[in-house]
């Protein structure tokens, strides 16, 4: 958990181009739209089961209700935020791809990608009922496949999920996603980045999004305590820079959030994600300067803590 803190506090001291702003709780009314009722009400009064909380990984307590809704509520600002910029936004936490509709699982309490999703494609529908339904593209580069993401938009076509992952690696019983891509242990940077060139093309050929929701996790780098990978920092640099670069280059809003990382030296995961952080200024400075005119919209580069 420590590493929340320190990537916020390496971004106020090193990054003045990030704008941190407090990450609101989602409300039952916005996790409703992806997980079930009992559910919800289950992790906010604390009635979770002993299996249960041993699922997610932590025990229930009035902090852990807290910060669940307040990572979802990050990923939800950080998307409106991307949606009337037209550019970049991020959660410094996030990325809980493990979470199901009805129950929470490898440290994920709720399925904020999910969530946000949903709430983006409600929104969008309010204002565009005659262009369709939006169509958003999950791209999960965590080192862990995005089980509770598959099994949630399984068999619908507006969301497309792709996970990049360890083969090998937890959740051992995976879910379909629309493209998954399995990796051997010991991956490094050339095949892994040879990898993902072609699962982008494969996603460019089946969908075309209007929001390109990533998680860009830190627990593919070659120190990670539970990744099984070999990228280095350059590696996991050129990932981010090229999923950007997809993203920018189709004038599509992206939102991110950090997901896993659980480096062997807490430094070495922060600054994986201080790197992503410093690609996205980039990015964002393109997306201010060459406004978007398929969505007709400019850059934004507000970013949001899920820590409350």
């Amino acid at each position: 958990m420590a590493k929340y803190a320190r990537l916020r506090e390496r971004l106020s001291l090193e990054m003045p181009g990030v704008q941190l702003q407090e990450a609101l709780p989602a409300s039952r009314g916005e996790l409703a739209l992806v997980h079930s009722p009992a559910y919800i009400e289950a992790v906010a009064s604390g009635t979770l089961t002993a299996a249960a909380q041993r699922e997610i990984g932590f025990p229930w307590s009035p902090a852990m209700a807290e910060r669940a809704h307040r990572s979802v509520g990050a990923t939800l600002q950080a998307c409106r935020s991307a949606m009337a910029g037209g550019g970049l936004a991020a959660n410094l936490a996030g990325g809980t791809h493990h979470a199901y509709a009805d129950k929470g699982s490898g440290f994920c309490v709720f399925n904020d990608f999910a969530v946000a999703a949903r709430l983006m494609q409600a929104e969008h529908a309010r204002g565009h009922r005659a262009r369709g339904p939006l169509r958003v593209a999950i791209i999960d580069l965590d080192v862990h496949q995005g089980n509770g993401t598959a099994s949630i938009f399984a068999n619908d076509g507006s969301v497309f999920t792709l996970s990049m992952h360890g083969a090998k690696n937890f959740p051992f019983r995976k879910e379909p996603s629309d493209l998954d891509v399995e990796l051997p242990d010991g991956c490094g940077d050339v095949d892994y980045l040879e990898a993902l060139e072609r699962a982008l093309g494969e996603l460019e050929r089946r969908f075309e999004p209007d929001l390109v929701l990533y998680l860009a996790g830190a627990d593919p780098h070659e120190g990670d305590r539970l990744g099984r990978l070999k990228l280095s920092f350059d590696g996991l640099e050129a990932r981010d820079r090229r999923v950007m670069d997809w993203a920018w280059s189709r004038r599509v809003p992206l939102a991110f959030a950090m997901g896993g990382g659980y480096g062997h030296d807490l430094e070495a995961t922060v600054q994986v994600q201080m790197n992503t952080y410093r690609t996205a200024l980039d990015y964002a400075g393109r997306w201010a300067s060459r406004p978007s005119t398929a969505h007709g919209v400019s850059a934004a580069t507000h970013w949001h803590n899920a820590a409350a």
